[in-house]
């Protein structure tokens, strides 16, 4: 497989909590979200600072379907689909984990899982 190595630092708060950090390679560099967004007893948020893995996610499933699509076609293959595939379960997971938080009250902070 052809890999290219990164750099990953990712960073936690005086609570231990994610803070941040920083993925890079060759072609990509990533400033993750520094802090969570807010929410609880209100609807104000603070604006994002940085990615998130969502945001990441929904890039590299772009990138299979760009390839499944370029030149007529001509690169689509049954694993790119599969990819696409497996990205969207992961997407649907990750929706389904913010609406739980949303109904916890958690969404935008450090409290619960």
């Amino acid at each position: 497989m052809a890999k290219q190595g990164f750099f990953q630092q990712h960073w936690v708060d005086e609570n231990g909590n994610p803070a941040g950090g920083v993925s890079t390679g060759k072609g990509v560099t990533v400033s993750w979200q520094n802090g969570p967004l807010g929410r609880v007893g209100t609807d104000e948020r603070v604006a994002p600072n940085g990615a998130f893995v969502e945001d990441v996610i929904a890039i590299a499933r772009g990138r299979f379907e760009f390839y499944q699509e370029a030149s007529d076609g001509k690169f689509a293959c049954e694993e790119n689909a599969e990819c696409i595939e497996l990205l969207k379960q992961i997407e649907a997971i990750c929706q389904a984990r913010t609406q739980r938080r949303v109904e916890a009250k958690t969404e935008g902070t450090h409290e619960g899982s």
